[in-house]
């Protein structure tokens, strides 16, 4: 499976489109972001110079499943937001209507940096159950 794979610079005002991965390569790719860095530069700057918090973005290039972990709080004391993307058959008024949403998000805030990456490899490997029991 190959994921394209992005980030969120928070003094960027644009997306960063990064090389395409394999799952093999998503955690390592995570794990080089500095999230504590980033923080504290946030910490220290205007809040007009900010225009995300710092986030990694990853999507399976076939099935539209992604990712996106976002890293909030102080350089020392920080926890991730999960939000996880998939086209997902919704329905109303009883069951009746049902329509296709292919971009459906679901979050979960107060994760750990463990947590994150249990999220990334559930996608690598894709364990679809896994991430939608962990982030609804």
């Amino acid at each position: 499976m190959i994921f394209k794979h992005s980030f969120c610079d928070p003094f960027k005002e644009d997306i960063i489109v990064l090389e395409d991965l394999p799952a093999e390569k998503i955690a390592a790719a995570f794990d080089q972001v500095p999230w504590a860095t980033y923080l504290q530069k946030m910490e220290a700057a205007d809040e007009r110079d900010i225009h995300f918090a710092p986030s990694f973005e990853i999507e399976n290039k076939e099935t539209g499943h992604g990712l996106s972990i976002s890293a909030v709080g102080s350089a020392w004391d920080f926890e991730f937001y999960i939000f996880y993307t998939r086209p997902k058959r919704l329905k109303k008024f009883f069951g009746l209507i049902s329509y296709m949403d292919e971009n459906y998000v679901t979050d979960i805030t107060g994760q750990t940096i463990k947590d994150a990456r249990q999220c990334l490899d559930a996608l690598g490997n894709g364990d679809i159950n896994f991430l939608e029991n962990k982030v609804k």
